[in-house]
């Protein structure tokens, strides 16, 4: 009889861890989570629960790494709300709505899901997104709501940051006051839409760094952000979506791009298993020269030249002065004013990041930039520095321009001539 008892105490106890198992991903209307559970993703990768960052006694709803020694939260819920005690309830209602409450206060965080299910799940993704969907629906990716939606400081694999033009949404994402307080801080990195869009990073409202536009292979602004064997990029901009994205090709790399209050950067980590550590493998901006308007206006930006600012060729500073100072945000004006007479031209400047505009395009190492010069001012140059100093050159650095409509035909009549003339003299003396 013990016996009997014995197999089927073990019968229901892998029932019960088994059903247990199966729901570790998932919660239902008739679920909850409560501070100190935790919802983990089906592989593992991912868990959600509640979190106190730093030193702070605050609780907070996040999604982080499952399996990574070095807590690091990639998404938060309440992030402007934080509950002050471990009452803390998550759950998903019957309408498909995810709530967090406390007892105190009420609902301190909603999801405001807009769409109608019969019967809601919300479940962890191993992607790191947290998804409400219907319980039966076949097609995987029919999302009542999405966290990937809603970023914070941290862009995943997968994600998109961009605009989803039929509901208006901005993806963008936020910094972090500080580490231990996950509320937004004033950097924030997202899509600007323009004829061509581009990345765009701000403090506050002012303009902080810029990417340039996609040309169809990379960033433009950014040379060394492209496609590689480690990820892949993408950047799609047509009626209904505008969004950059990213995956890697190994899916076992673990990695994200995070916008960091205290360095004002925007930075890529890869996860280091040997090391146990994050490392840091690209960032932006990157250097002086990838300060918004560093150099001011006509002013051009070389960051192994000294000093790095520099006004263009037939342009000088406004200010000598500051600019003697290094203080270059007054930029340059034309040393000649243009008189828009037909001897004018133009100065090309090449692999520039170009100027902020909204009605060009880009080729593949950067763009040429071409600026209407008068006669006088006009030379030839080599990106975006100018050439070595020519015969033609007078003492006060004009340089006299003679137009190569001119130049060729007087050198082919001048050699026309020269053999005309050694024929007639080779006649003569044979003669």
């Amino acid at each position: 009889m013990s016996s009997l008892l014995f197999v089927q105490f073990y019968v229901c106890f892998c029932c019960l861890l088994s059903k247990t198992s199966a729901l570790t991903d998932t919660i239902t209307p008739t679920l909850s989570l409560s501070d100190g559970k935790t919802l983990v993703s089906k592989h593992g990768k991912f868990e959600l629960g509640f979190f106190s960052p730093g030193s702070s006694k605050n609780r907070y709803l996040g999604i982080w790494y499952k399996n990574i020694r070095v807590t690091t939260v990639v998404w938060v819920a309440n992030r402007e709300r934080p509950i002050k005690d471990l009452s803390g309830t998550f759950m998903v209602n019957s309408s498909g709505n995810l709530l967090l409450v406390n007892s105190p206060n009420g609902v301190v965080w909603s999801s405001n899901s807009s769409g109608q299910v019969q019967n809601p799940v919300t479940q962890l993704l191993d992607s790191g997104n947290l998804v409400i969907k219907e319980e039966k629906d076949v097609n995987s990716e029919a999302y009542v709501w999405q966290s990937f939606d809603y970023p914070c400081d941290t862009l995943l694999p997968g994600m998109k940051l961009g605009w989803d033009l039929k509901v208006g949404l901005n993806r963008r994402l936020s910094s972090w006051k500080n580490s231990e307080d996950p509320s937004p801080g004033d950097l924030t990195l997202g899509i600007e839409l323009h004829e061509y869009p581009e990345g765009v990073i701000r403090k506050g409202s002012t303009k902080y760094f810029r990417t340039g536009p996609w040309n169809g292979i990379r960033i433009s602004g950014t040379p060394n952000l492209k496609s590689n064997s480690l990820y892949s990029l993408n950047f799609i901009s047509n009626e209904e979506e505008v969004y950059y994205t990213y995956q890697f090709y190994n899916e076992s790399i673990i990695g994200s791009l995070v916008l960091n209050q205290t360095t004002s950067l925007v930075e890529r980590h890869i996860w280091l298993e040997a090391e146990q550590i994050w490392k840091t493998v690209s960032s932006r901006p990157q250097d002086y020269c990838d300060d918004y308007g560093a150099c001011g206006a006509n002013g051009l930006c070389n960051i192994l030249a000294t000093p790095v600012c520099q006004c263009l060729i037939g342009f000088k500073p406004k200010s000598p002065d500051r600019w003697k100072s290094i203080d270059t945000s007054q930029g340059c004006i034309r040393n000649k004013p243009l008189d828009c007479k037909s001897t004018e031209g133009f100065n090309k400047f090449v692999n520039l990041k170009l100027p902020d505009t909204t009605n060009s395009w880009f080729p593949t190492d950067g763009g040429d930039l071409y600026i209407r010069m008068s006669a006088s001012s006009l030379e030839g140059t080599k990106n975006g520095t100018t050439g070595k100093s020519d015969p033609g050159e007078a003492k006060d650095g004009t340089k006299w321009i003679i137009p190569v409509t001119v130049v060729v035909p007087i050198a082919v009549i001048s050699g026309i001539i020269l053999v005309i003339y050694y024929n007639w003299k080779g006649r003569t003396t044979t003669k």
